[in-house]
């Protein structure tokens, strides 16, 4: 008889349709899923800071599936904010709902810390406005911004696999000891250890690095197959 060993819960901009699927792909068959929505179909900053109200909210519906650990997984609300006060919408649901909770922008902090990469080049689906927060946050947080690109589309979601390690590849320096590539409604979990091993460098992405976050809060170390040096690594 088949056990789930955890249940993840996720709080999504309504928009998104890729973390679910690519958390899920990392879970397997040995643990489940479970999301709130929060409305949302566009990135401006008014939009992108209400999010954030909202999560408490949905992490108090979250809590009555009993779930093991809730992820914000909203990046770029995250990265609106410094990297103290990015944390502020986890202390919530934390006190909301009991759970351990992990936040897509901190989470991605944590991880290109956990593989000693302080110093990263950027890759993202943003608008100029929202890469420029972005590299403001990384930088803040104590790294150095090697190189930026960014797509400058809303459509996330729609951006073609090869567009994306094109992007990838054209933000690589030597210098970088990582790259990041932002957005969890960015499909990029079928080209992280492909890129790795193009580059020879680790890619750190929203959802991996959400996910590593999830599991590590609640004791699970595994490297998950597919997910990159991260997980191997870290």
């Amino acid at each position: 008889m088949e056990t789930r060993q955890k249940k993840l819960g996720l709080i999504v901009p309504s928009w998104n349709t890729v973390m679910e699927y690519e958390v899920q792909r990392m879970a397997g068959g040995e643990m489940s899923v479970h999301s709130m929505r929060i409305p949302h179909t566009a990135d401006t900053e008014e939009n992108l800071l209400w999010l954030g109200t909202q999560a408490p909210g949905a992490a108090t519906l979250l809590s009555h599936a009993k779930v093991d650990v809730i992820c914000y997984g909203c990046a770029a609300g995250g990265f609106l904010k410094g990297p103290v006060e990015d944390r502020a919408p986890g202390s919530k649901i934390a006190e909301a709902t009991g759970a351990p909770v992990a936040v897509s922008s901190s989470a991605v902090a944590d991880a290109l810390r956990a593989l000693g990469a302080m110093r990263v080049s950027l890759a993202s689906p943003y608008a100029p406005w929202l890469n420029d927060r972005l590299r403001q946050y990384l930088t803040a947080a104590g790294f150095e911004v090697m190189a930026m690109q960014g797509l400058d589309t809303q459509n996330h979601s729609a951006v073609t696999t090869e567009r994306i390690e094109a992007l990838i590849t054209e933000v690589d320096r030597p210098e970088a000891q990582a790259i990041f590539v932002s957005c969890s409604n960015f499909p990029t979990l079928g080209i992280i250890e492909t890129m790795e091993r193009r580059l020879g460098k680790p890619i750190v992405a929203s959802n991996q690095a959400s996910m590593w976050k999830m599991l590590r809060l609640v004791g699970d170390r595994r490297a998950l197959p597919g997910a990159g040096r991260l997980f191997r690594e870290a």
